[in-house]
């Protein structure tokens, strides 16, 4: 009888450990899985090339891209957004949103214009208008891409980019993790677009 409640209660213990084990191993194959998963879509490095974006963004820049956030959220005006080049697969651009489906970008004497008007919170000028010399009327799905730094930059305004579709985006560059020492976020408000959160 004493041999028997002793062994109905070592297959108790043993039972609870395996439990404990099963509930642990699950546990840490949830954090991997959900770790592997945010580092996917919002921790893919990617290296700035060229001068395109300075001074928001210096070539040889480290910056992450949020693959995710465009699932739930629009694009918005001022996100600088990593992009592929319809021509080639293996290229990607890094632009700044400026126009958003529906509507017409110009380029006047410098200035970019928004349905006949002067952007807000956008006093960066443009020698060149390229293809935005005439109205560009933007369809259904398609955006106004330029670079921060107008003079060497190969954006919306050629015709290699032109208007950009919403497949083609791949996500929000939203923080810049080297050099260490310009650790931060990359914004996409006025402030930032008008340089004053730029180094």
């Amino acid at each position: 009888m004493v041999r028997r409640r002793k062994q109905k209660q070592e297959e108790k213990q043993e039972g609870k450990l395996l439990h404990t084990v099963t509930d642990w191993t699950v546990g840490v194959i949830a954090v991997i899985a959900l770790a592997v998963f945010l580092v996917h879509t919002l921790g893919q490095q990617v290296r700035v090339e060229g001068h395109s974006m300075e001074p928001t963004l210096q070539a040889g820049d480290t910056v992450l891209v949020n693959q995710l956030r465009y699932h739930f959220f629009s694009v918005e005006r001022f996100d600088v957004v990593l992009f592929q080049n319809p021509q080639s697969e293996n290229q990607t651009y890094m632009k700044r949103v400026i126009g958003l489906p529906g509507e017409t970008v110009q380029i006047q004497n410098g200035v970019v214009m928004v349905d006949g008007n002067p952007l807000p919170g956008w006093d960066r000028t443009y020698t060149v208008a390229g293809l935005a010399e005439t109205a560009v009327h933007l369809g259904e799905d398609e955006y106004f891409l330029l670079g921060d730094n107008g003079d060497s930059s190969e954006d919306s305004r050629f015709a290699i980019v032109g208007n950009v579709h919403r497949d083609q985006i791949l996500g929000k560059i939203w923080l810049r993790v080297a050099p260490f020492s310009q650790l931060g976020f990359v914004g996409s408000g006025q402030a930032d677009a008008e340089g004053k959160e730029s180094t």
